[in-house]
């Protein structure tokens, strides 16, 4: 089963190289890993997504706790939560495509960037599905020229179950 763990994580040099550490040693893929500073700039919000059942899964957040720099640990899919994606593309379209791109970009809720059909820029935020669904599409309407996705970012629709204590 796919898990998005949340991690709050002290700012210090090693800590996410010893998180990484621990799930790669045992054996499982980082599928997505996204980490950026809080409101607390000594402590990052990490963003795991992995695969595993879910006992090996409760084992890799006990584990993780016992880290020195991991302050908390919580199993986003264990409850109510959101899971967004952001997308950035580039595609190269002809004139003749760029309403199509332009009809695909509103019917996604996405924002352009750059307009130019030589590089035809677009961001987009959205579920894994919807975010994969508009790449495929966006290939209908020109050549792909990149793409950069951020992986899954999580958060508990209830009150936190991870946070701070100030």
């Amino acid at each position: 089963m796919r898990h998005i763990i949340a991690i709050l994580l002290q700012n210090e040099a090693g800590a996410l190289t010893r998180v990484t550490g621990l799930i790669s040693t045992r054996g499982y893929n980082i599928e997505s890993l996204s980490v950026a500073p809080t409101d607390d700039p000594t402590v990052s919000r990490l963003t795991l997504v992995t695969t595993g059942s879910d006992p090996v899964i409760a084992q890799i957040n006990a584990q993780l706790l016992k880290l020195v720099d991991v302050v908390a640990v919580d199993d986003l899919t264990s409850g109510d939560h959101l899971a967004r994606e952001l997308l950035l593309i580039k595609v190269q379209v002809t004139t003749d495509k760029i309403e199509s791109i332009e009809a695909l970009n509103r019917r996604a809720g996405g924002r352009t960037l750059s307009a130019r059909p030589s590089s035809y820029i677009v961001e987009l935020s959205g579920t894994e599905a919807e975010v994969s669904e508009f790449i495929a599409a966006a290939g209908g309407c020109g050549e792909i020229i990149e793409v950069v996705r951020s992986g899954a970012l999580g958060i508990s629709r209830a009150n936190p179950r991870i946070h701070l204590v100030k």
